[in-house]
C-alpha cells in the first residue's frame, strides 16, 4: 500500500471560494502583525524599520529554559522593601479656656395657667414669634 500525502486543509470562504490557510500564512509570514507587540506574523521580535531583532526560535528557547512554577534566585525588583522608620511625635496638652457666653435676656412672659401642658412642635415653637 501506498502511502498519501498529507491532504491540505482546505476551508471555503463565505463567498464559495477554496482557500488554503497554510499556503496564505506562509505568504504573509514577514509582514508586521497588528497591534503594539512589534512582531510579524511568523512570532519574530521586530525592530526599527521592521527588521528581525529576536528570531521566535530564541524567544521559545528561552521560555521553555526556566520551567513554570520554578521560582527564580533573582528579586522581582531591584528596590528593596523595607520599613520606613517613624519619628516619635511629642503631643502637648492644650489648655482650653473658657469663654464666657453672654446671657441673652428673655423677656418675661406672664404665664398662662394651661389645663394641659404643650408637647412636641407646640413647646418648641412655644417662645419664637
Amino acid at each position: 500500500m501506498v502511502a498519501r500525502a498529507p491532504r491540505k486543509k482546505m476551508y471555503r470562504s463565505m463567498q464559495g471560494r477554496m482557500i488554503d490557510i497554510e499556503k496564505l500564512r506562509a505568504a504573509n509570514e514577514s509582514v508586521q502583525a497588528v497591534g503594539n507587540m512589534n512582531v510579524n506574523a511568523r512570532g519574530d521580535e521586530l525592530g526599527a524599520g521592521g527588521q528581525i531583532v529576536t528570531p521566535k526560535e530564541t524567544i521559545i528557547k528561552k521560555y521553555y529554559e526556566q520551567p513554570k512554577g520554578m521560582a527564580s534566585d533573582a528579586p522581582a525588583r531591584s528596590k528593596s522593601m523595607t520599613v520606613p522608620q517613624t519619628k516619635a511625635v511629642e503631643t502637648k496638652a492644650v489648655e482650653t479656656k473658657k469663654v464666657a457666653t453672654p446671657k441673652v435676656a428673655t423677656p418675661k412672659v406672664a404665664a398662662k395657667k394651661t389645663a394641659t401642658p404643650k408637647k412636641g412642635i407646640d413647646e418648641a415653637l412655644d417662645g419664637l414669634e
